[in-house]
This record gives C-alpha cells, sequence and structure tokens, in this order.
C-alpha cells in the first residue's frame, strides 16, 4: 500500500522505494529506507507531513504514492 493512503497517526514500515532513480535517491537522503518507520502527523490537501527518523518531512502526494508500506 502506498504511504498516501495512511491515516494520521498512525505508524507503519517502510517496505520499497518506488520511482526513477533520482526519486529513489532523494526519498533516500530523506531517511525513507526499507525497514525504517514513519508516521504521519497531518495531511493537508494530499501532502503529508510524516515523522522519519525523528525529523518531520513534507513530501507530496506524488512522492508518497512511490513509498510502498506495510502496516
Amino acid at each position: 500500500m502506498p504511504l498516501s493512503m495512511m491515516n494520521v497517526g498512525q505508524e507503519c514500515e517502510v517496505v520499497r522505494i518506488g520511482g526513477k532513480d533520482d526519486t529513489k535517491r532523494f526519498l533516500e537522503s530523506l531517511g525513507f529506507v526499507p525497514g525504517g518507520k514513519v508516521t504521519v502527523v497531518s495531511e493537508i490537501s494530499g501532502n503529508l507531513i510524516v515523522n522519519v527518523k525523528e525529523s518531520r518531512v513534507a513530501i507530496s502526494r506524488e512522492m508518497a504514492n512511490n513509498i510502498a508500506i506495510s502496516n
């Protein structure tokens, strides 16, 4: 399931990062790595603010669609 489908307050685990190589590298530099924990803090117009590696990061819906997660 993509990260964009998660509800606010839920914690999940990153399973896979999809997209082009540039997109993958960018997301990995933000801390989105397989096995990492992510918590959705808020959603504004489809864009997400998430906690990843004890930092808050804002990502677009398109970026969130490239992050596959499991509960």
